[in-house]
């Protein structure tokens, strides 16, 4: 459990590794992480990136923060999901994630040749509206718009069709789990990056990416179901 975390998606394996921790009872109920520091030299990460998984999971409600002497970071007494009868992801769930990155991929390769400026200023339009949305249903709608605005950049109706499904797919898996602040923020950092990348063309480090923030995704989805 406090193996050092691989790079790339430090924040996202972090908050898996501690939600499976405790959603399996290996942190049980009322137990004390280790201090930061230890923890995240333990987990070889920074203190900083440790801190942004710790603040997700106390969102989430698995963790609670008490400060004093006698403070620290403890395991909620009824975390999320300890007493109900979801269980980790399954086949099919994993089957939706990896025809995710086939779909992606795929579009992002073909974008990243084909956008005009129009698709890009509406991919920069939709990341704006994500850092702005007030509710969680608003941030989803256009995180939806901009994944399949990637894919109708890449001129390909059937890729369309597919992103447009494979969207509807993963919405069902997301409304299985809470949604931090933390993580949209971070994801949507992706978004910023990824738009910058498909303007200049990069196929090559936009298709890296997109690995990277789907990946993301697997690990929260794995940690908090």
């Amino acid at each position: 459990m406090f193996q050092p975390v691989r790079p790339a998606t430090t924040f996202e394996e972090t908050v898996e590794r501690l939600g499976t921790a405790i959603r399996i009872g290996l942190l049980g109920p009322g137990s004390r992480l280790p201090a930061e520091r230890e923890l995240a030299d333990q987990l070889g990460i920074s203190r900083s990136t440790l801190r942004q998984a710790l603040t997700t999971l106390t969102q989430t409600g698995h963790l609670v923060s008490v400060r004093g002497r006698s403070g620290g970071t403890f395991v909620a007494e009824r975390p999320p999901l300890a007493e109900g009868d979801e269980k980790p992801l399954s086949e099919e769930a994993w089957a939706v994630l990896d025809y995710r990155v086939a779909i992606e991929t795929g579009a992002t390769v073909l974008a990243a040749e084909r956008a005009e400026s129009g698709d890009i200023e509406q991919l920069v339009a939709l990341v704006g509206s994500m850092a702005e949305a007030d509710r969680f249903d608003e941030y989803r709608r256009a995180d939806i718009r901009l994944h399949i605005g990637i894919a109708e950049a890449a001129r390909s109706p059937r890729l369309v069709r597919a992103m447009t499904e494979v969207q509807g797919q993963m919405s069902d898996l997301i409304a299985l789990i809470p949604h931090p602040e933390q993580v949209l923020t971070h994801s949507n950092a992706q978004h910023e990056r990824l738009v910058k990348l498909l303007r200049r063309g990069a196929a090559g480090s936009a298709v890296k990416l997109v690995r990277e923030h789907i990946r993301g995704t697997e690990h929260i989805l794995a940690g908090l179901i």
